[in-house]
């Protein structure tokens, strides 16, 4: 594998102002690995009940994505159930059923360990410190974290993030961990605590990269209709290091900040699809011409 993916597989129910799912696949290391699969081979470490469909599965090998690293254990998937606010930027958390997720000790193959890119979804940091440390051959790897784990634990996220190249995160856990208001002050406090790239993700508002000496900005793509933001964020991730797999690139490795900002650019290109459906449903038609169009799009109406 060139890139392995940890993180939660899950069913998700949704209700947004286009209508209401009441069962569909999710996960954060579901929707990292699906954007990654059309840059760079991908391996996914997470566990899942007996429920787990194999129509599901089968969407995932479809894309080939290697789940050697996926458990199966007896008892439901982790189902998660939210409604969003009808400008979509907001969510309320009805169900969180963490069910054979609670448990989760992630558990590589022997066949990932070699493996030269790592993207580690929002899992407990305890958990993430621990594949990373397992993984000693990395070119590059860094994840994804959340509020809970800055205010519950924090000096374990710390300790963490100390040993990561890069580290994605919204802007409202951007303040939350480094304290300041202000993005590029927070930036380089988060900066200070080990990562060499940090990407502040802003929703429909787009992202921003930060490295010691430069920062990159690009706005968001605008939809017509945003069906469904679940997701969005971690389908950024997927662009984003699957085009650094696939490059073949290297943070510490002098990697041109010109990549960086196309990595960035794919990120984005990957959250706008996943809103184009509910779910994981634009996946199993979107083909990498539409991606590379996109890209484009991207490129014409940032340029000046």
């Amino acid at each position: 594998m060139s890139l392995i993916v940890i993180g939660s597989v899950a069913y998700d129910g949704v209700e947004t102002p286009h209508g209401k799912v009441d069962r569909m696949l999710g996960g954060a290391a579901t929707y990292i690995s699906l954007a990654s699969s059309y840059f760079t081979k991908v391996g996914i470490v997470g566990v899942v009940g007996d429920d787990f469909a194999q129509e599901d599965h089968d969407l995932l090998t479809g894309h080939g994505v290697d789940t050697e690293g996926l458990e199966r254990v007896p008892g439901k998937t982790f189902f998660w159930q939210g409604k969003y606010t009808p400008d979509m930027n907001d969510r309320e958390t009805l169900v969180t059923d963490l069910n054979v997720f609670a448990d989760f000790e992630p558990k590589l193959p022997a066949s990932y360990l070699e493996s030269k890119y790592l993207l580690l979804g929002n899992i407990q940091p305890r958990l993430q410190r621990m594949v990373r440390q397992q993984m000693k051959n990395v070119k590059l790897a860094g994840g994804d974290t959340m509020n809970f784990w800055i205010s519950d634990f924090r000096e374990e996220l710390l300790a963490t993030i100390r040993d990561w190249d890069f580290l994605l995160i919204n802007d409202g856990e951007a303040r939350m961990l480094s304290g300041e208001t202000n993005l590029k002050k927070a930036a380089a406090k988060i900066l200070a605590m080990g990562p060499h790239t940090v990407v502040i993700k802003r929703g429909e508002f787009g992202a921003c990269l930060f490295r010691k000496d430069s920062y990159f900005i690009v706005p968001g793509y605008i939809l017509e209709n945003v069906f469904d933001p679940t997701g969005a964020g971690d389908c950024f991730a997927g662009g984003f290091i699957g085009y650094l797999a696939q490059q073949g690139f290297d943070i510490e490795g002098k990697i041109d900040r010109h990549e960086l900002s196309r990595a960035v650019i794919y990120g984005s290109v990957m959250g706008s699809f996943c809103c184009e459906r509910f779910g994981v449903e634009r996946f199993r038609t979107l083909k990498r011409a539409e991606i590379d169009a996109r890209f484009e799009e991207f490129r014409q109406f940032t340029s000046f």
